[in-house]
């Protein structure tokens, strides 16, 4: 599932709050380190429900909860600060950041080096 928003995670958190089924959540945060748009509450939130983590163009807190938490966290940095929660953003529509085109249905193999996308047509 891939969310398009801007300093503002409510749309994670209602991605994060439905059955994840192993998937991964590829968040474009369009790449902004001014607010965090996800936290030790979301991560726990998610893999409660079955998620296998997320990749944020952007910005996460809680970092050393997040070490704790069984769920794969991928971001561009860490910031104190809490995102808005007005609900803005799209949802289930290709996004575009580090040079990779994230597609719905698209497969993603994450580890400390970096990111491996895998095209859905290639999979």
């Amino acid at each position: 599932m891939i969310k398009r928003c801007h300093e503002d995670n409510a749309l994670v958190r209602a991605a994060l709050s439905r059955p994840g089924s192993g998937r991964v959540l590829v968040v474009d945060g369009e790449g902004s380190l001014r607010t965090a748009l996800l936290g030790d509450v979301l991560a726990s939130l998610g893999a409660g429900n079955g998620w296998a983590g997320v990749i944020i163009h952007g910005a996460v807190r809680d970092v050393a909860r997040l070490r704790e938490i069984d769920f794969g966290v991928a971001a561009l940095g860490s910031n104190p600060h809490r995102s808005r929660k007005a609900g803005t953003g799209t949802t289930g529509e290709p996004v575009s950041f580090g040079g990779v085109m994230f597609t719905p249905g698209d497969t993603v193999h994450v580890d400390e080096d970096g990111v491996a996308l895998v095209p859905r047509e290639a999979s």
